[in-house]
C-alpha cells in the first residue's frame, strides 16, 4: 500500500446539500500526515463530542477510505460541527471522500486539475478553478 508522501494540512470540508428541504450537512477540518508504521488509515479525533458526535465517525472513515483510494494516511480531525436537523451520515461520507481526494491532490498524487471536481473541500494551496469558456 502506498502512503501519503507529505503532510497536507488544514483541509476544510463543508457539505451543504439542500435540495428543496433538509439535506445532508457535514463540517470538519483535518490534517493529513504520512502513515505510521502499521500503514492503512489512522483516524484520530481531537474534536469534542459536543461539536462532532462519534456516531458520524464511521461514515467519515468510509468516505476517507474511498477518497484516499488505497493510499495510507494518518488523519487528525481538528474541528467539526453538526447541524441538529441536517447532519447525516451521508454528508460525512461525502465530506470524507472529498477530503481524501483533496489530500491526494495536495500531496501531488493526483493532478492539480482534479481539484475542479471537488465541490466541498478547500485547503491552503488549492488551485483556483479553471474558468469555463463558452
Amino acid at each position: 500500500m502506498t502512503g501519503l508522501p507529505v503532510p497536507v494540512s488544514r483541509v476544510h470540508v463543508c457539505v451543504k446539500l439542500n435540495i428543496g428541504a433538509c439535506g445532508p450537512f457535514a463540517y470538519f477540518d483535518a490534517d493529513f500526515e504520512p502513515p505510521g508504521p502499521d500503514g492503512g488509515l489512522e483516524l484520530l479525533n481531537a474534536v469534542p463530542e459536543s461539536r462532532l458526535p462519534p456516531e458520524f465517525l464511521p461514515a467519515l472513515r468510509e468516505g476517507l477510505l474511498e477518497g484516499l483510494d488505497g493510499v495510507a494516511a494518518a488523519v487528525l480531525l481538528t474541528d467539526g460541527r453538526v447541524h441538529e436537523v441536517d447532519s447525516r451520515e451521508s454528508g460525512y461520507r461525502i465530506g470524507g471522500r472529498e477530503a481524501g481526494r483533496a489530500a491526494l491532490i495536495g500531496a501531488g498524487l493526483l493532478p492539480r486539475e482534479a481539484a475542479d471536481t471537488l465541490r466541498w473541500a478547500t485547503w491552503p494551496d488549492r488551485p483556483r478553478p479553471r474558468r469555463r469558456r463558452g
